[in-house]
């Protein structure tokens, strides 16, 4: 991991509607502009090529993996630039018409080079009568899966997995120097959570956060919390997208991992406990 150098990585913050094509216009875009500033990983957001609510419409919505048109997209798109581009997450219509929540990671060259979906549902009652059913759509992943990089490797979780710090645990000692949690969280959790759970897992694994965000208002009335964010591995926010569409950007030093790692070296520190 100390054998790379220092590159920049920037995160794409959308407002993705029911409009697939718009949406991955829209993300596309900023993937551009996002290069064009010289971002050599670009990861986008959480459904970031459909935002809708409800079973009926995210299925209608929702495509077998051979036929979703944003996978071609965003191959040729990484292929184009010649980046690394975290394709967000899709809804990938499965055989037993459940959904896949599923996140590609696409090398310079177009090609898919890991998939992960999302394990962990998001069944929630907030306050105020807001309330998500995530499992009576999604099926949840089975498999934590490390993206490997020309900058090291990448460990890929979904939203609602910030929650779960084991998974962000295992993934580094997987070998992952950056982690990232692509999101569409709710405002309400966001505000009360988003940074300081984002600063957590940071800090606790001694690597990168890299995680692009839905911001705004979609349909059903969801609204988003944006702030898209890169954390270094000390915890300190390095960008923060704030609440409207666009990117953010960051130097990403892989010896900063090294030397937090080195400083606390907690990965290496964990004991067998019986728990009484």
């Amino acid at each position: 991991m100390s054998d790379h150098s220092p590159f920049t990585a920037a995160c794409i913050q959308t407002n993705a509607t029911p409009d697939i094509a718009h949406n991955i216009k829209a993300a596309s875009e900023f993937v551009r502009a996002a290069a064009a500033k010289g971002a050599k990983l670009v990861l986008m957001p959480e459904n970031v090529a459909m935002m809708d609510f409800g079973r009926p419409n995210i299925l209608a919505k929702s495509f077998p993996e051979k036929d979703h048109p944003a996978l071609p997209a965003f191959s040729a798109l990484a292929a184009e630039l010649g980046i690394w581009l975290h394709g967000g997450s899709l809804q990938i219509l499965l055989p037993d018409q459940m959904v896949a929540n599923r996140t590609h990671v696409f090398n310079p060259k177009g090609e898919s080079v890991a998939f992960y979906d999302k394990i962990h549902m998001f069944d929630v009652d907030l306050d105020g009568g807001e309330s998500y059913r995530e499992s009576q759509t999604f099926k949840p992943g089975e498999r934590a899966v490390v993206a490997q990089t020309d900058f090291g490797g990448l460990g890929l979780a979904i939203c609602y997995d910030l929650r779960f710090p084991h998974l962000f645990r295992a993934l580094s000692k997987a070998g992952a120097c950056m982690l990232t949690t692509p999101a569409a969280f709710t405002r309400q959790t966001g505000e009360a959570h988003w940074h300081v759970l984002h600063r957590a897992r940071a800090i606790e694994n001694g690597g990168y956060m890299l995680s692009p965000a839905q911001c705004g208002e979609h349909a059903g009335g969801r609204q988003t919390y944006g702030h898209a964010l890169i954390v270094s591995p000390w915890g300190e926010v390095l960008a923060d997208a704030g609440t409207e569409p666009g990117f953010i950007a960051a130097t990403i030093d892989p010896g900063e991992v090294v030397a937090a790692r080195r400083k606390i070296p907690a990965l290496t520190h964990d004991r067998p406990f019986t728990l009484v």
